[in-house]
């Protein structure tokens, strides 16, 4: 049940409230709905928008995708295409699960570049 003031977990969601909560503009929601065909808010009159709880676990999915994880625009739409094949029972792709390892390295060592360079960067100062 919700409390005053806030929504129930089913409701939905202005782009404003889904941008606070995911701590990201609302120009990129908009631009992700443009590059992950698979998102689709609701749209009424004027074209205010309204995300369904699976619209929201998406863009998470695709935050953490991009944000966290280093994954490119186009990487994130093939993992999530890989995600959803697996999780439909198709299973991975022929070099899927070695690709996704790739990928997940890759991430990893960008990961630590970037903590090496604040660390060189503050040594400077």
């Amino acid at each position: 049940m919700a409390t005053a003031g806030t929504k129930s977990e089913n409701a939905y969601r202005t782009i404003s409230e889904v941008a606070e909560e995911l701590g990201v503009a609302p120009h990129v929601l908009r631009f992700w709905e443009t590059k992950f065909p698979q998102l689709r808010p609701l749209k009424r009159s004027g074209g205010r928008r309204y995300y369904r709880p699976e619209d929201v676990a998406l863009l998470r999915e695709i935050k953490t995708l991009l944000h966290e994880e280093g994954y490119t625009i186009r990487g994130a739409r093939r993992c999530l295409r890989e995600r959803r094949a697996r999780a439909a029972g198709a299973g991975p792709p022929r070099e899927g699960r070695e690709a996704a390892e790739m990928r997940a390295l890759a991430a990893r060592l960008r990961r630590v570049a970037a903590e090496l360079r604040t660390l060189l960067d503050s040594s400077r100062s």
